[in-house]
C-alpha cells in the first residue's frame, strides 16, 4: 500500500516567488464565492503594505510572540526588527517554513495549531492570528477547542490578537435579505481549496466568524475580548485575554 502526500501548493508558490519567480500566484477556491487569485506576494508585504489591523496588531504585540500561520513570516520579521527577542513563527507548509528560514526568522517550526508546548519552552505572553487567521480554527468547534488549548500555550497575563471577518454579505439578495439555511451550518463555516502551477491541494475548512458569536465563545471559553478596531470590510481585531489576566 502506498500513500500520497498532498501537494504543498502555498508553499510551493511561496518558494517560487522568494526564488525570483514574481508573478506566482495561486487560485483559491470557496465553496462560498468565486474563485480569486491570491499572488504569493501578498505574503511577503512590508509594514507599509500591511492593512491597518496588521499594523495594530504588531504595535500591540508585546514580550514572547507566537505566530501562527506565519506563512512568508512578514509579521514575525517586522517584529524581529522591532527589536523583539523572542518571536516564534509556526505553519503547516514545509514550503513556508523553508521561506520564513532564508528571510532570516530566527525560530521556525513547522505543525498545526494544536501543537503542545513543548516542556522546554516557556509560554508566550502574545499570539498572532493575522490575515484572517482565526479562521485556521476551521470550524465553530475547531474555535472552541483551540481556545481550550491556547490557555497552555499563554503565559497568566497573555493576550492572542486576532483577525477575522463577518461573511454575512456574501449572502445577501439585492435588497439586503440574509439567504441563509438556518438549519445548515453556520454561514462562516465554508471551505477552501487551493491551486497552483497545475497542482490542487487538499480541501480545508475555514472559518469566518462574526464578532458577536466570537464573543460569546470567548467567554464561554474563559476569555475577555476586547474589540479593538474594524475595517471597511467587515473585518476585525480582536484581544482575547484570560478572565481575570492583567493587560
Amino acid at each position: 500500500m502506498t500513500t500520497t502526500t498532498a501537494p504543498d501548493v502555498l508553499g510551493q508558490a511561496l518558494l517560487d516567488y522568494h526564488h525570483g519567480k514574481a508573478g506566482a500566484t495561486v487560485t483559491v477556491h470557496c465553496s462560498a464565492a468565486d474563485d480569486e487569485p491570491l499572488p504569493a506576494a501578498y505574503f511577503f508585504r512590508t509594514v507599509l503594505q500591511m492593512p491597518e489591523l496588521e499594523r495594530l496588531a504588531l504595535d500591540e504585540s508585546r514580550g514572547r510572540v507566537l505566530d501562527l500561520g506565519a506563512g512568508a513570516g512578514c509579521h514575525s520579521l517586522e517584529l524581529q526588527n522591532r527589536g523583539f527577542q523572542h518571536v516564534k513563527a509556526v505553519d503547516v507548509s514545509a514550503g513556508s517554513v523553508q521561506v520564513m528560514t532564508e528571510r532570516g526568522v530566527r525560530t521556525v517550526a513547522r505543525h498545526d495549531l494544536f501543537a503542545p508546548l513543548p516542556p522546554t519552552e516557556l509560554p508566550y505572553d502574545t499570539i498572532l492570528l493575522l490575515m484572517n487567521g482565526l479562521g485556521l480554527t476551521g470550524t465553530l468547534d475547531g474555535l472552541d477547542k483551540f481556545l481550550a488549548h491556547a490557555r497552555t500555550l499563554l503565559a497568566p497575563d497573555g493576550q492572542i490578537l486576532a483577525t477575522s471577518s463577518d461573511v454575512r454579505y456574501l449572502y445577501e439578495d439585492e435588497d439586503g435579505a440574509l439567504l441563509i439555511n438556518l438549519n445548515g451550518p453556520y454561514y462562516g463555516e465554508v471551505e477552501y481549496t487551493l491551486s497552483y502551477d497545475g497542482r490542487t491541494g487538499e480541501p480545508f475548512p475555514w472559518l469566518f466568524v462574526d464578532a458577536a458569536l466570537l464573543n460569546d465563545a470567548a467567554e464561554t471559553a474563559g476569555y475577555t475580548a476586547e474589540f479593538l478596531s474594524e475595517d471597511e470590510n467587515d473585518q476585525y481585531l480582536v484581544r482575547l485575554m484570560p478572565q481575570g489576566a492583567k493587560g
